[in-house]
């Protein structure tokens, strides 16, 4: 018979599991795409900001988007070459959504992967906060200002009027995900857990720390361990429960744990296993479970030597540098998983050439 542990664990992966292929960019895995439904206009009026601006005439298009490939290639546009010597200015997003009833007594965020650049982020009309420049994720507390019973609008500044402003082509607009996490209020928060680890062919020494941030106006003693499920999805191992009261005064608390895994999988460029840590913070009383946390992790070591070089899992590795902007050339900059898996291809297809005594392709013909 599976006991409780084994069975949370597999309802964990089946949760979310079947969200693995959509959300591997996630930098949570409890956050769900909020890319789609979006309105767009390239313009700027500070009413479009509100939610009862008319944005009937305005395109209609999902994220990620980079409005500069979408424009005319022009030598006097003041981007310069550096820039592609594409268009830039100010833009506008738009989106209109309601909260689902299961959300309503959560902590609701808004995570935004990137936005180039200087963006604005207003909700029902209220300025959460501008994002200078634009290579940075950022993300708001939506909840104080969500209305629970109507329609919720989001806008979205964009300013990359002031050209030029990088040697390289940037793009303009949300070229980056955008994701809505609802959590309970006690949670692991966004980027809320580091995992460490002590690395040899025998055993991985793991260290876990995870923050946890209490929301609630009782006193609440809560339990959390975490699991590590290997790539077959079987829990091979553990960390004992630990309890933390957490209250009004003492709202937040840092966990450390610990955990020891023999004879690890090694992750390798030739064989990039990966293991999964899947956190849970129950009622230490009741035992409702009140978050779950996952995150993957691959168990590796390396070495710098003045002599022999560096070596990977205790193997001599080249190490091939190149100098790659995040664009996608006639893409734009605009995020899109399988034209950055083709780059990955071709930059290791090059290496294999590299190692083998070739300085090009052409010396293949």
């Amino acid at each position: 018979m599976l006991s409780k542990v084994n069975l949370i664990v597999l309802a964990c992966l089946a949760l979310f599991g079947g969200a693995a292929i959509f959300s591997a960019s996630a930098a949570d895995p409890r956050a769900e795409s909020f890319n789609d439904g979006w309105k767009f206009s390239l313009g700027d009026a500070p009413e479009m900001a509100s939610p009862d601006y008319d944005d009937s005439n305005w395109r209609n298009l999902s994220l990620p988007h980079d409005w500069a490939i979408e424009g005319d290639f022009n030598i006097d546009n003041p981007s310069g070459t550096g820039g592609g010597a594409l268009p830039g200015g100010i833009g506008w997003y738009r989106k209109s959504f309601t909260i689902s009833p299961a959300q309503q007594d959560k902590k609701t965020f808004i995570d935004f992967d990137g936005a180039y650049m200087n963006s604005t982020v207003f909700i029902n009309g209220h300025e959460l906060g501008t994002r200078p420049y634009g290579y940075a994720s950022f993300s708001y507390d939506l909840t104080p200002y969500l209305k629970t019973d109507g329609e919720n609008v989001i806008a979205v500044r964009v300013n990359n009027a002031e050209q030029p402003n990088s040697r390289w082509y940037s793009g303009c607009g949300i070229y980056r995900n955008v994701w809505l996490r609802s959590l309970n209020e006690i949670h692991i928060p966004l980027w809320g857990q580091q995992i460490s680890a002590d690395v040899t062919d025998s055993i991985a020494a793991v260290t876990i720390r995870t923050d946890i941030v209490s929301n609630a106006r009782k006193t609440r003693n809560i339990s959390i361990y975490t699991a590590l499920i290997d790539a077959a999805g079987k829990m091979i191992g553990k960390t004992e429960p630990r309890t933390v009261r957490l209250s009004r005064k003492n709202a937040s608390a840092e966990v450390t744990a610990k955990l020891d895994l023999r004879n690890p999988h090694l992750w390798s460029t030739e064989d990039p296993y990966l293991y999964t840590l899947a956190t849970f913070i129950s009622d230490a009383k009741t035992g409702e479970l009140l978050d779950t946390y996952l995150q993957t992790t691959g168990f590796r070591y390396f070495n710098f030597d003045p002599k022999t070089g560096f070596s990977l899992n205790g193997k001599a590795m080249k190490i091939n540098g190149v100098c790659m902007h995040h664009d996608l050339g006639a893409l734009g900059a605009a995020v899109n998983t399988r034209a950055i898996e083709r780059q990955f291809e071709i930059l290791k297809e090059m290496a294999q050439i590299r190692n083998f005594g070739f300085d090009s392709l052409s010396e293949l013909l």
